[in-house]
Order: C-alpha cells, then sequence, then structure tokens
C-alpha cells in the first residue's frame, strides 16, 4: 500500500521573462514553507506565459534548479518551463523531478490557440503519469483542465497534478473544472495557479487541492503569494473508490488502452 504524501503549492507572481527574479522568489517562499514530499510550481514559472520566447527563454538554470532543490530537500519538484529540445520545436513542458535528479516530463498537449500558443509551440501526444512513493499522478497542463477525455481515469492513477497560468477573469471555470475532474475520476486534484499581472492578464490565484468527493482540502486565501500544505490520504482514497466503485462502470471505448 502506498504511503501517504504531504504536497505543497507554491503560488507565485511570476515576473515576465526574468528568470532569476522567479527563481528567487521560489526559493523565498519554499523557505517559509513546511517539509513536504512534493512541491509543485505554475506554469511557465520561470518566464511566465511567454508565447513568443527569445533565446534567453531556454537556459538550463530552471531545470537545474528544480534538481538541485529536489536533492537538497529530498522531495520532488513540479512546474512546467518553455524548453527548446534537439529536434528544434518548442514546448511546453511540465518537469516532475526526483530527489536522484531524474524526471518524468509532459509535453502540453492542448495548446491555447486563444492565446496563440498553437503557433510557435509544438504540442505532446502522450500522456504521461509520474509515481513517486507509490503514488501516481497525472501530469496535465493549464488549458488540458478543459478536456476531460484526455484526462480520463483508466486505472492509471491516483491523483491529477495540474499547473496553470489561469486568468482572473475565469476563475469561477477554475473552481469548476477541478471540482469535477476530481469527481468524475476519483482522484485527488492539485490546481498549481499563479498570481499578480502579466502584459496580458491579472491572474487570481486559487491554487487549490481537492479530494475525490468534490471537497477542498486546501485552498490559498487570496491573491498573494503564498504557499499552501495538505496531506493526500490515499488510503482513504482506496476505501472510496472500493466502497464507491463508480470507476468500475465507466465507459471503455477503443481510446481506453491507448496513449492518447
Amino acid at each position: 500500500m502506498p504511503h501517504n504524501v504531504k504536497v505543497t503549492i507554491i503560488q507565485t507572481d511570476i515576473k515576465w521573462a526574468s528568470i532569476g527574479d522567479n527563481i528567487k522568489s521560489a526559493d523565498a517562499l519554499l523557505a517559509g514553507a513546511r517539509q513536504s514530499d512534493i512541491y509543485v510550481l505554475p506554469e511557465m514559472w520561470a518566464t511566465g506565459f511567454n508565447v513568443t520566447p527569445d533565446d534567453d527563454a531556454f537556459g538550463d538554470e530552471p531545470l537545474e534548479w528544480m534538481k538541485r532543490t529536489a536533492a537538497s530537500r529530498q522531495c520532488v519538484v513540479c512546474g512546467s518551463l518553455s524548453v527548446k529540445p534537439v529536434d528544434g520545436t518548442l514546448r511546453n513542458r511540465l518537469y516532475f523531478v526526483l530527489p536522484d535528479g531524474s524526471y518524468y516530463f509532459y509535453d502540453k498537449h492542448h495548446l491555447f490557440t486563444c492565446g496563440g500558443e498553437d503557433k510557435r509551440f509544438t504540442p505532446g501526444n502522450n500522456r504521461v503519469v509520474a509515481e513517486y512513493k507509490g503514488i501516481k499522478f497525472l501530469l496535465l497542463t493549464c488549458y488540458d483542465l478543459r478536456f476531460p477525455v484526455w484526462s480520463r481515469y483508466r486505472g492509471d492513477y491516483d491523483a491529477i497534478i495540474l499547473v496553470a497560468n489561469w486568468p482572473e477573469s475565469r476563475q469561477d471555470v477554475w473552481n469548476t473544472l477541478l471540482k469535477a475532474r476530481a469527481i468524475e475520476n476519483q482522484c485527488y486534484v492539485i490546481g498549481a495557479n499563479r498570481t499578480g499581472q502579466d502584459p496580458l492578464c491579472s491572474y487570481g490565484g486559487g491554487s487549490v487541492i481537492i479530494d475525490a468527493k468534490g471537497r477542498v482540502v486546501k485552498q490559498a486565501d487570496g491573491k498573494a503569494e503564498q504557499t499552501i500544505t495538505a496531506d493526500l490520504d490515499i488510503n482513504a482514497l482506496y476505501e472510496f473508490r472500493s466502497k464507491f466503485p463508480v470507476l468500475d462502470d465507466r465507459d471503455k471505448d477503443n481510446t481506453e488502452n491507448k496513449n492518447i
């Protein structure tokens, strides 16, 4: 049986295209945070949601910082970055960095066409489930939240980690869809959003951890930079799934066993 894990969301006010400042901000928030097994940063936490990045956005330092932090704290550090792999494409890549420096990564599948993300970035085509301490996490990024077929439970995860730059004007949608994903998949949902402003939007924070019944376990208090921490009770999750096995009755079509 997997152990329970403690998860901390780092809700940051991301400084536009300023990697050094954003690393300092993350360090400062971590210094005041409780010790956790997993720390989750927002989408594009090192640069902001810049869909027309210049070459300065693709340095190694953000990922190296994630590796150093994971090693020093003996934890997982999770968050997305703009990256340019060797194939020359641009990717919005969500990293799940383990204490030994190895990592899972997920390339955002649903690019935000309304914001022009699809014009330069290339979508990923593979769902990714990361595992730590026996607990399995489906990795998702922002706009993915609106597409329940992509995140549907296939007997393969215990919790969803979703990182975002979700605008304040659609805060009610954020709250509603996170709860919906938790209820329909009988899983924990960890939603890490940013706060503050960038040249495009204002962000209301609202980072939250939700249980499989759609109940808020912990939520950020307002728009301020902050950390929130909660325990994921995996034993209680498995007991709930066993007593109320609605997932056994899920529709099983030809997507069930495909990596889509």
